[in-house]
């Protein structure tokens, strides 16, 4: 792939062979940056995982960044105006079910009362290939509607490993100061340190890589001491 002249200057500003502690890489990555918008920052793991493990959970970070998540909410009854006490930006059930069906999908997060899973389902096709399925996994099927709506506002975000064992996640905005970027991305690599499958032999993670939306990556060291919670 052929990269233009400000890429090309920019990754001379690291050496690809090295790996650095995560405050410099923070630092690398900030400095590296030249595109002309607010560039997401990620961190991308490569573990060494089998097929019948399942790396999958949600967590809040840190500090919040991006813009307010749109959250919808498939229930009746006194769960239905509990989500719109919460906050939800939309609550419904048969209603909400049709106008997906439709092909609308102008939010960003389902949430579900267990009793609206029957029906939910029924949009496993549509919902599923987005990722927005509600999942008890993920504590967005519960009972617990304005409990699960506050942790969603406070930025809870899911992760997930692949088929290939690389699990990634945004976890920053590169305008944010240094220091919120290095607290969301280490506490994001701890949390996936924490998810060793206990029958797992030898290194777990395999490799990290910290970048920006257009910058080159930077290579993380998966022994660092720091990544250990």
């Amino acid at each position: 792939m052929a990269h233009g002249k400000k890429y090309r200057a920019s990754v001379e500003k690291r050496n690809p062979m090295e790996t650095y502690p995560l405050e410099k890489a923070v630092e690398l990555v900030k400095e590296m940056a030249y595109a002309k918008f607010d560039e997401t920052v990620e961190v991308s793991m490569k573990l060494n995982i089998k097929s019948k493990h399942t790396i999958r959970d949600v967590m809040a970070l840190p500090h919040l960044f991006g813009k307010e998540k749109q959250i919808l909410v498939f229930a009746k009854g006194d769960k239905a105006e509990e989500a719109r006490k919460a906050g939800a930006a939309f609550v419904g059930d048969s209603d909400l079910i049709e106008k997906i069906k439709g092909g609308w999908l102008d939010f960003d997060i389902a949430v579900a009362t267990p009793d609206m899973m029957k029906d939910v389902g029924k949009l496993g096709q549509i919902l599923g290939r987005r990722g927005l399925m509600p999942n008890p996994k993920t504590q967005t099927v519960t009972f617990n509607v304005k409990e699960a709506l506050d942790e969603l506002k406070k930025g809870r975000v899911e992760y997930r490993a692949d088929k290939g064992g690389v699990v990634h996640l945004a976890v920053a905005k590169l305008s944010m100061g240094k220091e919120q970027i290095t607290a969301n991305a280490a506490a994001f690599i701890q949390e996936v340190v924490r998810k060793r499958p206990s029958d797992l032999k030898g290194d777990y993670v395999q490799s990290i890589v910290l970048s920006s939306t257009m910058g080159p990556g930077v290579r993380l060291s998966p022994k660092d001491k720091a990544f250990v919670a």
